[in-house]
């Protein structure tokens, strides 16, 4: 019984346990999901899933179930709007290629989806009141042992436990790094707004020097996912620390916004509740992603957190959880040939198809997020008019990579390059981590 502990419980643990169930269901293999939360559960926000997570959601069978949930969108992406008076500055849209959908979900019911899928299939044990606090490599296996006091070992440990990952820090020295905007999130009923609403969308970004306003449809195109970007200096946050969950108030969303369109200030009125304050955080792209022999790897916000301007995070999440099937699919399946590989070179095969793509999502998040309100090198020096020509060029293809990549076609380059070194009789040597 080969034996995986996935160490977090959200939507990119659970999707990650039911890819290797996919890939590997004729394997002898137990999986293990542990969330240090008391249930599986997300905050009330969106989530956006791009085109190339919705073509893993496809390939693992839950198409049909996230289309009841999703926000049903059309052909558009975003349309970036003027803050002052909503005009449009450019509309991108889905490029038109095979089944390029995109899926927007309230996170809570994506999360539901997932955990729904993973008992029905019976891909994993589900365990709760489980954070991870220490690591110990023993032989052949890890151990894992959590706050409560009880310890579990694997033979894979799989980090997906978030940006303040325990795994990652069990093996890295690093700290989070702020990502230089405060975030308001919120939810807005669409019928209370569709009336006066301005807009062919309701997936828009009102853009404004060091400040963006974002909205795209969930819940099956009854509610719009609000989130509000202003850029802060450091020092004005004085004893705030990074959440998702702090509170804020309807009213400093109003002050901050105040100069933008109207329509943009009926939707701060209309939001259900006051919002939630978010102070953005993500990290330094990482080297190595695997550890102890390959015996541990981590995974999604553990591995590469980002901040959330190209709306990509839970898919690369979702990539690495499919890629990581993948590797341990061929793991088993070699093992039963003369050739044997080892959990290390698959592991390593894991990283080294998902890291460059990652580290470069990882980088240009950050760079969209400056683009949109007005602050890349590009416009520097430049007045509001005079700006948004260029941000349009910068704006026009920058999402067509992250949606229309190969992965499946990338992680066969890979293994076979892979399996021609090993042929020289390299096999000793891993696949070389590319650095960023």
């Amino acid at each position: 019984m080969f034996r995986i502990a996935i160490i977090g419980g959200g939507l990119g643990g659970l999707f990650a346990a039911l890819s290797i169930h996919h890939h590997c269901s004729s394997g002898d293999i137990q999986i293990d999901v542990y969330e240090q939360a008391a249930q599986y559960k997300e905050i009330g926000a969106g989530v956006a899933i791009g085109p190339n997570g919705a073509k893993l959601i496809e390939k693992l069978g839950l198409l049909e179930e996230a289309w009841k949930i999703a926000g049903k969108r059309g052909k558009d992406w975003f349309s970036f709007r003027r803050y002052d008076n909503g005009a449009e500055i450019l509309t991108v849209p889905i490029p038109e290629t095979g089944r390029m959908l995109q899926l927007p979900m309230h996170r809570a019911e994506f999360l539901d989806l997932l955990v729904r899928a993973v008992v029905a299939r019976g891909a994993a044990t589900l365990h709760t009141n489980k954070q991870c606090s220490k690591l110990e490599e023993r032989g052949n296996d890890m151990s894992v042992t959590f706050a409560d006091g009880t310890t579990v070992t694997a033979d894979l440990v799989i980090g997906a436990d978030g940006i303040h990952s325990a795994v990652r820090r069990h093996y890295v020295n690093d700290n989070a790094r702020y990502g230089d905007m405060v975030v308001y999130r919120g939810l807005c009923a669409i019928s209370e707004i569709k009336d006066i609403w301005p807009v062919h969308t309701y997936a828009t970004i009102w853009m404004a020097p060091g400040k963006h306003f974002l909205t795209f449809p969930i819940c099956d195109n009854q509610v719009l996912n609000v989130v509000a970007f202003v850029s802060t200096p450091l020092e004005k946050l004085g004893q705030a620390k990074e959440s998702w969950t702090l509170a804020g108030k309807k009213s400093e969303v109003k002050e901050e916004f105040k100069e933008f369109a109207p329509a943009v200030l009926s939707i701060i009125d209309k939001m259900d509740a006051n919002p939630l304050k978010w102070i953005l955080y993500d990290r330094e792209p990482l080297a190595q992603w695997s550890f102890s022999g390959g015996k541990v790897a981590l995974l999604g916000d553990a591995a590469h957190a980002m901040c959330p301007h190209q709306g990509a995070g839970a898919g690369q999440a979702m990539e690495d959880g499919y890629i990581l099937g993948r590797a341990l699919h061929d793991y088993f399946q070699a093992l039963d040939t003369p050739q044997e590989h080892s959990l290390a070179a698959a592991m390593q095969l894991y990283q080294s198809v998902r890291h460059p793509r990652a580290v470069r999502v990882q980088t240009t998040s950050r760079q969209a997020g400056d683009v949109y309100e007005l602050q890349a090198a590009e416009v520097a020096g430049l007045n509001y008019d005079d700006a948004l020509p260029v941000a349009k060029s910068m704006l026009e293809n920058r999402m067509k990579w992250i949606w229309g990549d190969d992965i499946d076609q990338a992680y066969n380059d890979t293994r076979d390059h892979s399996f021609q070194i090993q042929g020289r009789h390299l096999d000793s040597d891993p696949v070389p981590v590319i650095s960023c």
